[in-house]
């Protein structure tokens, strides 16, 4: 059943979520988005999604919220701060240690985020008993960030992130679909202007064109949903990141004022997490690997991955005390960690050499 109703609960919406912890609310029409369909079709056509196949396979129902759910009308958009307190570039050239992308230096947002819809669900369904709804966070074939622009929590920039006056790019972004015919907010305006700060910073060229990224070669994409051996030549480039990049965010100037006063407590960094020694990374075994990332969106990737992900850091360290490790993990049963670490000790051999 649809249930209609007025700007009070709009109201009554924005009140309770900022009480459940998000720093940014806002209201669209479930059709709000119209290019969306046209620029995911074209985007997945040129192969930019790389091996993520679940952007391919579930395309019908990502292109608009009717494709997953028909009978929604209106879309909820949250955004919750994990804006950082300190310089995400900071540890650019600590060689020795490994670089964690901010929003994995806390507690699985999947959690935190989704615990908090599930609430501010609630409300609403109290406020409006004939409403029906369902909440989503990342893990759902929903475009968050054109919906969350089309509900002027902000705008898309340059680097396909959104973009949020207040809070910069550092938000997670949640949404709930609902059948209540809500008012909509104005769609959040591009400020991003002649700036190409993100596109000039990046360190694999990802940006064929303002606006457009192409996965396939984004150090987010490399070191956290790709699978296999990452391709030679993105290796030097990748540094010391170990899971995530955050430099095209880094340097956007609207998040350099981001405001972390709204930051939620959960996405406080642990100290482990802030700046991890690449040698205890190396000598990570599985259980290791679970003890350490417990609780963090990082343990989704396993093991052999950031531990190859570490091997491509030691490889770009300059560190030869960090060849034993690597000498160990040369003989291991996962292959493509195997080639990482022959990688990486070739290219300290060849420093050692210079």
């Amino acid at each position: 059943m649809v249930a209609k109703t007025d700007t009070n609960l709009t109201e009554t919406i924005r009140t309770r979520a900022a009480e459940h912890g998000f720093a940014a609310c806002g209201f669209a029409r479930a059709d709000a988005a119209p290019r969306t369909a046209e620029r995911l079709r074209q985007w997945l056509t040129d192969g930019c999604h790389g091996d993520m196949i679940w952007m391919e396979s579930r395309e019908a129902e990502r292109a608009t919220p009717a494709g997953l759910w028909p009978d929604v009308r209106s879309v909820i958009m949250l955004g919750m701060s994990y804006a950082p307190g300190h310089d995400p570039l900071a540890l650019e050239s600590e060689r020795k240690l490994g670089r964690i992308s901010v929003y994995a230096q806390g507690a699985d947002y999947h959690d935190v985020v989704k615990k908090a819809l599930k609430a501010l669900a609630r409300d609403i369904v109290a406020a409006a008993p004939d409403s029906q709804l369902k909440v989503f966070v990342d893990t759902a074939p929903v475009m968050e960030k054109p919906l969350a622009e089309a509900a002027g929590i902000g705008w898309q920039g340059k680097h396909t992130n959104l973009v949020n006056r207040a809070h910069g790019s550092w938000l997670f972004l949640g949404a709930i679909y609902t059948t209540l015919d809500l008012t909509s907010d104005a769609p959040g305006p591009d400020r991003c202007g002649s700036c190409d700060a993100c596109q000039r910073a990046c360190p694999t060229d990802a940006f064929p064109a303002p606006y457009r990224l192409d996965a396939r070669r984004c150090i987010s994409y490399l070191t956290i949903e790709h699978k296999g051996p990452i391709p030679i030549e993105f290796r030097r480039a990748i540094g010391n990141r170990i899971y995530g990049c955050d430099d095209c965010l880094a340097v956007c100037p609207w998040n350099k004022f981001a405001d972390t006063a709204h930051r939620h407590r959960a996405f406080l960094p642990r100290a482990e997490l802030v700046a991890p020694q690449l040698s205890d990374l190396l000598a990570l075994d599985d259980s290791g690997f679970r003890a350490l990332f417990a609780g963090s969106p990082i343990k989704r990737i396993g093991r052999a991955r950031m531990v190859r992900n570490a091997a491509i850091a030691a490889g770009n360290s300059r560190d030869d005390t960090l060849m034993p490790a690597l000498e160990k993990l040369a003989v291991d049963e996962d292959e493509t960690l195997r080639e990482a670490a022959l990688w990486a000790l070739a290219e300290l051999s060849a420093a050692a050499a210079l």
